[in-house]
């Protein structure tokens, strides 16, 4: 067992390290020259404001009484600048949408080793070019564009990280210190002769991060009167700004002035996905260099924003988040950000059409720098031989595109020469994105190739273990020839030599050379293969056929649950259907019903609202009192028992029924002290970690029957829910226990039904006893349909852990696995933050790719001690495995081309790897736990007098 385990664990982890190298490479590439546009800039100086969590059509739309919550804005918009939506792109949080408007590129999905908090590759920024930078806002924002600042000229002005309380009485004082010190900077600049000289010279920025109404939409939703407030404050406040910075400079018409937002906020308070209330933020653009409004009298959008607006007779001008960065560059001088691939919309400036013209000339070799550069590494990674350049973009295309655009410039034909430099920017972008996913088809080959072998030596072990499948067919093995291994000892060499000559990273070796020793093993086990065959050959074809078939057609619901929710309320019904196709319908009629009343009421739960609900703590308490009453039942029937455990299983009972409702008082005064607006009690607090410790501690103390240590283990996990819950969710846990309990009995019938001898009762069926016996029975068509609901129902798990589902509706009896949780693997923007308010009041705290998990054994216990009793334990591994195995190869085919659900317009490939091996990984150490790592803490406990048997 644990050559198999040991076995198992390297290769998953080496086919979740793929991900990182086939997905996750990062797109930057350094040693560009820098460049910019040739011609006087028509601004000195630009400010940018960026409202952090700012949505477009809250800014823009009329209140119910028809006036506009930002009136100076709208008036910029009619009278004095250009105006449009910014599109954002997945993931739609604070630091990768300010990189996209100050370095203009998108995420960088390499960040995701270091949490998405900071870039692990250095990048180049707009503020980098400038001569200087002043900035005042969040730590978190100021800190990333200031880390590397040599020539200090970037200069930083921060709140203390504490200030970003989503539980202060008025959150608007972020803005607000950041409004005020900015006056009070230019009122010190006054009398500061050295900073005056500072802020009079060229190419300098100020940039402004206003935290408040992003602070206010997470704690008070965006329909809040808090989030339109803070809106009208900002707008308040920007009128008054600009004009102490023109009366500075002397309306010397020389600033620029741009406001915007790094993402929106869906309706519930929560961003990272890709919905339009997220991705959509606003542009406002006025001053030097910027184009006046212009009237029209109709306009050709996709959207209806427009006429909901009343905007719909000025010009709008929609641009890409990245393209502000090179337009901030272009109006002030500064060479364009070295990684930037945004587009200047030059339709925006209010310059001579020479000077459009050679910005966007500047524009197209910035980016055709980056191709030059990703296609030399490219190139001298590669033998000759086998180098396939990008065939659009040939250096003779790059150069005759280059001087046709420079003789359009210099022959005055300004139009022709911007369209020739989008034609090239366009080209140069797709042969970036070309040579960035050079290796990855041969990489995924490679990594497919070893997940094929270890599924086939997976299933080979299974049936070669268990004689009953191979009777009558000889498995005896004779002695291997020399030509196999001395194959694959070859074949191992010529890679090892190619990947050596090509200069590849050493991660490459592993994953090019790991297949081969697996199908090593699948070819020695070539008897074993043709006996398979035979006893296939033996089953009666219409049979075969509709097990495969409902196979296929069970795994395919699996895979589509990832895109429709609905398909796990599918699943549920097709599992409450289960006793009508089993004689379990006349031989367990009660437990039948129970079975399918649970299966069909669990089913409710994924045809919930995810996102858009409001919280509803009385559903919370209703919970807890739920499972108060639970408890008393169940303390009823200990106290009429008689046996050793009775004294101490009582008082654990008692005091997790005090942690329960410990977990109801503190919600609910959460919740009043919230609404009150005083933050999160430090009492509450406490006694919210001390609950979420004291679960993992508890079940432990309980005696070591099933029921026993079941019943505790949900009675501690329940404390923490309630702690975690918001709503209707705080329910799931009870009707899942119900449902899983129910199954327990319904494998027990099945195996008493069955050829296995099962004479032992539920209730005496104890977590000590040891699974894998010297006797282990034979494996039966059963098992195979409980390994599937296992790991089907646990992958549904990982399904709900996509961006935008939110996990707290999972609905499954495959919950098997025994994932209590709001949040399970899921990135923090899959639940709201408010699911956290127990524990942390705190913006910093809040991290979001942090999740809060709490695994608990609960039902992997049950399945492994009642459904495989009697199985090796390795066997039940390995079927699990081989089911992962083949949905996630089911996953890799099933491709959806440029899908923006995850992190960037990329296919949805990491997240389709990430999902099965991230369940593989969890049942395996779940089930380690459960039956290794507790027996031998429940063995310490009762020796050392902790526990009693």
């Amino acid at each position: 067992m644990l050559l198999y385990v040991t076995l198992g664990l390297l290769v998953h982890f080496v086919f979740f390290a793929s991900i990182f190298d086939i997905y996750f490479t990062s797109p930057l590439v350094h040693g560009m020259t820098p460049q910019f546009t040739p011609l006087p800039p028509p601004a000195k100086r630009l400010v940018l404001f960026v409202a952090d969590g700012l949505r477009a059509d809250k800014l823009f739309e009329l209140d119910e009484d028809g006036n506009s919550r930002a009136p100076f804005l709208r008036n910029v918009i009619m009278n004095e600048g250009s105006w449009g939506i910014s599109h954002t792109r997945v993931p739609t949080e604070s630091r990768p949408g300010h990189v996209a408007m100050i370095a203009g590129f998108y995420e960088d999905v390499s960040a995701v080793a270091k949490g998405w908090k900071e870039n692990p590759v250095e990048f180049d920024s707009l503020l980098n070019e400038t001569r200087y930078t002043w900035s005042w806002g969040s730590p978190d924002i100021l800190t990333m564009f200031a880390k590397d600042d040599l020539g200090n000229h970037i200069f930083r002005h921060t709140y203390d990280a504490s200030s970003e309380d989503f539980g202060a009485h008025d959150v608007t004082k972020l803005d607000t210190w950041v409004f005020d010190h900015v006056k009070e900077f230019f009122h010190a600049a006054r009398n500061n002769q050295s900073l005056f000289s500072k802020v009079n010279e060229d190419k300098i920025v100020f940039f402004l991060h206003l935290l408040g109404i992003d602070t206010n939409g997470h704690a008070h939703r965006p329909s809040s009167r808090e989030y339109s407030d803070n809106i009208k404050l900002v707008d308040k406040e920007l009128k008054e700004l600009e004009s102490t910075i023109k009366d500075f400079y002397g309306n010397d018409g020389k600033t620029a002035f741009i406001f915007t937002s790094d993402h929106g906020m869906t309706d519930w308070g929560s961003h990272g996905a890709g919905h339009p209330l997220e991705t959509c933020t606003p542009f406002i653009a006025w001053g030097a260099g910027i184009r006046l409004p212009q009237k029209v009298s109709a306009q050709k959008f996709d959207d209806l924003y427009l006429q909901e607006w009343k905007l719909e007779n000025w010009k709008r001008r929609d641009i890409n988040q990245a393209d502000i960065a090179p337009l901030m560059a272009a109006l002030i001088g500064v060479p364009f950000p070295l990684n930037s691939v945004g587009i200047i919309p030059v339709d925006i400036l209010n310059t001579s059409d020479l000077f459009k013209a050679e910005s966007m000339f500047t524009n197209a070799v910035q980016i055709l720098e980056q191709f030059k550069v990703k296609m030399t590494q490219k190139k001298e990674a590669t033998l000759p031989f086998l180098f396939t350049p990008f065939k659009l973009l040939s250096d003779t295309k790059q150069a005759n595109l280059l001087r046709k655009a420079r003789y359009y410039i210099k022959q005055k034909k300004y139009d022709e020469a911007a369209s020739l430099c989008q034609q090239l920017i366009n080209l140069a972008l797709r042969g970036l994105s070309y040579y960035h996913t050079y290796d990855r088809f041969f990489l995924a080959f490679n990594v497919v190739l070893g997940f094929v072998g270890w599924t086939s030596y997976a299933s080979l072990l299974i049936i070669k273990s268990h004689c009953n499948l191979m009777r009558g067919v000889s498995t005896e093995v004779k002695n291997p020839s020399r030509l196999l291994p001395g194959t694959f000892v070859a074949i191992g060499v010529s890679v090892a030599f190619f990947l050596l000559i090509q200069a590849c990273p050493w991660t490459y070796y592993i994953y090019c050379l790991l297949p081969l020793p697996i199908w090593y093993a699948v070819l020695r086990e070539m008897p074993v293969i043709q006996g398979f065959v035979t006893l296939l050959s033996t089953f009666p074809p219409r049979r075969l056929l509709g097990s495969v078939s409902l196979f296929i057609l069970g795994v395919e619901v699996l895979v589509l649950s990832f895109f429709h929710r609905y398909m796990l309320t599918a699943g549920l019904v097709a599992f409450a259907a289960w006793p009508f196709i089993t004689p379990l319908w006349t031989r367990a009629k009660s437990i039948s019903l129970s079975w399918i009343f649970f299966c069909l009421l669990l089913a409710v739960f994924p045809l919930m609202p995810v996102v858009g609900r409001q919280p509803d703590i009385f559903l919370v308490v209703g919970a807890g009192f739920l499972v108060l009453l639970l408890s008393l039942f169940v303390v009823t029937s200990v106290i009429k028992r008689k046996d050793s455990f009775i004294n101490e299983e009582l008082v654990l009972h008692l005091l997790q029924m005090l942690s329960t409702v410990s977990s109801m008082c503190v919600v609910y005064g959460t919740h009043n002290s919230l609404l009150r607006k005083q933050g999160l009690p430090l009492l509450n607090q406490i006694v919210s970690w001390m609950i979420l410790a004291s679960s993992f501690i508890m079940p432990l103390l309980s005696p070591p029957f099933l029921f026993d240590r079941l019943f505790s283990i949900l009675l501690s996990s329940m404390s923490t829910y309630l702690l975690l819950s918001t709503g209707y969710e705080a329910l799931f846990p009870l009707v899942l226990s119900c449902l899983m309990f129910v199954w327990i009995h319904m494998e027990q019938e099945t195996l008493q039904q069955s050829v296995v001898s099962c004479k032992q009762k539920v209730s005496t069926i104890q977590f000590t006893c040891n699974t894998d016996g010297a006797q282990c029975r034979d494996l039966c068509l059963d098992d195979v349909r409980r390994a599937f609901f296992l790991a089907g129902i646990l992958d549904w798990v990982a399904v709900l852990s996509c961006p935008g589902i939110e996990p707290t509706s999972l609905t499954s009896p495959a919950l098997a696995g025994g994932f209590f949780t709001t949040s399970s693997t899921a990135p923090c923007w899959a639940y709201h933050m408010s699911n956290l308010y127990c524990f942390i009041y705190n913006y910093i705290l809040i991290t979001r790719n942090a999740p809060i998990i709490i695994p608990d054994t609960l039902y992997t216990c049950a399945v492994v001690r009642v459904a495989f009793r009697k199985l090796s334990l390795c066997t039940f591994f390995l079927m699990v495995v081989v089911f992962f195995s083949k949905l996630k190869y089911l996953f890799k085919c099933y491709r959806r081309p440029r899908h923006h659900l995850f992190f960037f317009q990329a296919d949805f490939n990491p997240l389709c790897s990430y999902v099965p091996n991230l369940c593989g990984f969890s049942i395996l150490i779940t089930t380690l736990l459960t039956n290794g790592i507790g027996s031998i803490v429940f063995e310490f406990l009762r020796l050392c007098g902790a526990v009693s048997v």
